[in-house]
């Protein structure tokens, strides 16, 4: 009996410290999961996290390079460069109106400092100030234009530029002025108009437009036909970008 009695305890102690081992692997392998997942996750958002101050680097400096490029790129084209463009249409004093709007393509590439800064066949706008057939004006005409914006790597920018005029009085005899501003082109028609044609030019020249090329002879009516090519002075500094 006393044998049993041993026997069965025996049994029940080695259930029981099974039981108890068991319970400790448990709890162990379940805290090893959880460090594992911690470790896990603290990998995935240190990785996130170097990610993030990667991409933001890189935009920084894509940023600064960009703006190293623009300052770099920028160049200045001074005042009183010379524009040759010949034109893409027919500009005639009988049908334009001041206003009007033509285009043409640059017929020479500007230089600068050596520096092809805009090719040949650039893109050019330009506008006609002053549209007057002769027989109008006491037999009188005038046709003056001037460039309004130059296109350079697809983007346009903005110009002032001398006016280029051509005026007739009586019996045909035509002038081609280069202007300043539509002062000098009014002095210039004053005096058609009163016969002083001598008189006229030099007041033109005398405030700083001066003149260029000589009379020219036949028909009256005044027109820049389309692929003629007319020089225009910057009056002002352009900048490039």
């Amino acid at each position: 009996m006393k044998s049993k009695l041993m026997v069965l305890t025996l049994a029940l102690a080695g259930v029981l410290t099974y039981g108890g081992c068991s319970k400790q692997q448990d709890a162990a392998k379940d805290a090893a999961q959880k460090a594992a997942d911690a470790a896990q996750q603290a990998g995935a958002d240190a990785k996130d996290a170097a990610g993030k101050a990667a991409t933001s680097t890189k935009n920084a400096a894509s940023r600064a390079g960009e703006a190293m490029r623009e300052a770099v790129a920028s160049t200045v084209i001074p005042a009183g460069t010379t524009l040759t463009v010949r034109l893409g249409e027919t500009i005639s004093a009988k049908n334009a109106t001041a206003g009007q709007s033509f285009a043409g393509t640059l017929a020479r590439a500007v230089s600068v400092d050596g520096n092809e800064v805009i090719p040949s066949g650039a893109n050019v706008s330009g506008e006609v100030t002053q549209a007057q057939s002769a027989g109008k004006f006491k037999g009188a005409g005038v046709l003056a234009v001037r460039l309004t914006s130059v296109e350079v790597q697809g983007r346009s920018y903005n110009i002032s530029t001398s006016t280029v005029a051509q005026a007739v009085k009586g019996k045909g005899k035509r002038s081609l002025v280069v202007g300043g501003g539509g002062a000098a082109l009014g002095a210039l028609i004053g005096g058609l108009a009163g016969g002083g044609k001598g008189a006229a030019i030099g007041a033109l020249a005398g405030g700083g437009a001066g003149t260029a090329g000589a009379a020219y002879t036949g028909n009256k009516e005044l027109v820049f036909p389309a692929e003629t090519a007319l020089s225009f002075k910057l009056k002002e500094a352009v900048t490039l970008n």
